[in-house]
Order: structure tokens, then sequence, then C-alpha cells
């Protein structure tokens, strides 16, 4: 499976963003998808994370209450609905794909296929 993480882009604080990554050469509705944020500081932040039907989703703790995580499988497509972003947010956005959905999905290393990243800046 391959990923394509795009709708990144500088905005500024307070402001929303939906980042989306598409799937191709494979099944997207196999696999369980989640997000995560890279910064020069912090590798592969946990930031949402979704299962293969879309009935359940997780959210690392600076996501909640700010951040969806949402899949259209007909469309091969998930995004993530960025709210009231803050520069805190501003990092590299990551989709990865898992097999399985569980506790552990806020563990990069179970992840088996990512995507190339999508930038997102965000100023006061």
């Amino acid at each position: 499976v391959q990923l394509q993480a795009s709708g990144g882009g500088s905005v500024q604080a307070g402001d929303s963003l939906r980042l989306s990554c598409a799937a191709s050469g494979g099944s997207m509705s196999r696999y369980a998808m989640g997000w995560f944020r890279q910064t020069p500081e912090q590798a592969h932040e946990f930031v949402g994370a979704i299962n293969l039907d879309g009935s359940n989703a997780a959210y690392g703790d600076s996501a909640k209450g700010r951040f969806t995580v949402s899949r259209v499988n007909a469309k091969k497509t998930v995004y993530l609905q960025m709210n009231s972003l803050k520069t805190g947010d501003t990092a590299r956005y990551f989709c990865a794909a898992t097999s399985q959905y569980g506790p552990w999905v806020t563990n990069p290393s179970r992840y088996d296929y990512w995507g190339q990243g999508t930038q997102v800046t965000v100023s006061s």
C-alpha cells in the first residue's frame, strides 16, 4: 500500500486545516490508519488513529478535543481535521497503515506502511 499525504500549509493560530491521506496499490479498508507528527525535537508523536470501518478512533493528548480522524474507504482516503491550531502543532504530519487496531495504535513501530508526510506550520 502506498500512502500520499496532502493538505499541509502555513496558517495562523486558531485556524483550521484538513489533511488527507490517499491510499493506492491495495485495499485501504483492510488497514487501521494513524496520523503521527514529527519535529526536530520529537520523533513520531501519536496524533490519532481510526479503525478499519471508521467506527472507533483514538487520539493523542495534544489532539483531543481539537482534531478529528475520519475515513472514506470508498475513496481510499483518511482525513485529519485540525481545528484551533496552535503554534505547537507545527510539524510534519505523516499517515500510516497498520493491519490491526488496538491499544497499540499509539506505537509507530506497529505500522507497516507510511506516507511521505506533509508540513504544517502554524504562526502566531
